[in-house]
């Protein structure tokens, strides 16, 4: 392996950082990251990093800015310790929606966010599943953005009869991601129209495909609310589909989205762990979560050598 290599986590997501760790073969380094009684942060490395390869690995999820702010911490602690190189393991990267502006007076947190994390001093950084893929170039540093696409097509192929499957995207934007899938299982795609009325609410307007008898396959990055992956169900069931199944990167799942699922025509709802499941997640009845950090290991071992990750994906 070229050089060595450190990897350390803060507290968003500590049960995939461990499991990262565990099939690189390489301990986490021990680090502290707590809270003064006013809320500081404060983070302080028990071990020496001088002259190593560093990866943070640290979603930036609910509360998305203590945990923005604790990658950014951890950053400048590294930095000041001499680590060689620095990459910030983003597997959800938080304020991905706001890429652009929809409307007068209103920023492009993305890019801010971009920035922040260059100037706290990452090299480099590794995400998976960007919400719009031109957020790479918000970053003045390499940047890669895995795809977690081979582990929902591997549990697919587990789970499902692939004869009658048909890949659904929920909106007119998801198309790419949803055909890409449909390639690598070699199904159908079907389109689900709708229009957006206000922020944060949707109604599905036409199915694009036939979709009767098939067992149909939403496919997204992002589920939040969940309204929309819902109310798509419906339309999919009330046009003759069997059965209802979504493959998303990332839960977000904010306010009363795990029992809006519970109580939808979804038959199971596929989660990966890029975002730490909530306890509302882990028992609900029709909620799944796979993990990706064999796929985001793997990416660190070859960045830590030197070797190609877009082959990951070949």
């Amino acid at each position: 392996m070229a050089g060595k290599m450190k990897i350390l986590a803060g507290n968003s997501n500590r049960a995939l950082a461990e499991a990262i760790a565990a099939y690189l073969g390489e301990p986490l380094t021990r680090c502290q990251v707590r809270r003064f009684a006013d809320m500081e942060i404060f983070v302080q490395i028990e071990e020496n990093v001088r002259g190593e390869d560093a990866f943070i690995v640290q979603s930036t999820s609910f509360p998305a800015n203590d945990h923005l702010m604790e990658l950014l911490i951890m950053t400048d602690a590294l930095r000041r310790s001499s680590a060689r190189r620095i990459t910030a393991v983003l597997p959800y990267f938080g304020y991905a929606r706001q890429d652009r502006r929809a409307m007068g007076r209103t920023p492009i947190s993305a890019k801010l966010v971009a920035n922040l994390i260059t100037r706290a001093g990452a090299d480099r950084v590794l995400t998976v599943d960007l919400h719009a893929g031109q957020i790479q170039g918000f970053f003045d540093i390499p940047t890669d953005n895995l795809f977690a696409a081979p582990v929902m097509v591997a549990d697919i192929k587990k789970q499902l009869d692939l004869s009658n499957v048909m890949v659904v995207s929920p909106d007119v934007g998801g198309v790419v991601r949803a055909r890409a899938l449909a390639k690598r299982i070699d199904a159908q795609l079907a389109i689900v129209d709708k229009r957006r009325e206000r922020m944060g609410e949707s109604e599905v307007m036409n199915i694009i495909g036939n979709v009767a008898g098939k067992t149909c396959i939403l496919v997204d990055d992002i589920i939040d609310s969940g309204g929309t992956l819902c109310n798509a169900a419906d339309a999919l069931v009330e046009m003759g589909a069997r059965e209802v199944y979504a493959y998303v990167t990332h839960g977000v799942l904010s306010g009363g989205a795990v029992a809006r699922i519970a109580a939808s025509r979804l038959k199971e709802l596929v989660l990966t762990d890029s975002i730490m499941p909530t306890a509302a997640v882990r028992v609900a009845k029709n909620i799944r979560v796979i993990s990706i950090a064999d796929l985001i290991g793997e990416a660190i071992q070859r960045t830590s050598r030197e070797e190609s990750v877009s082959s990951l994906f070949d």
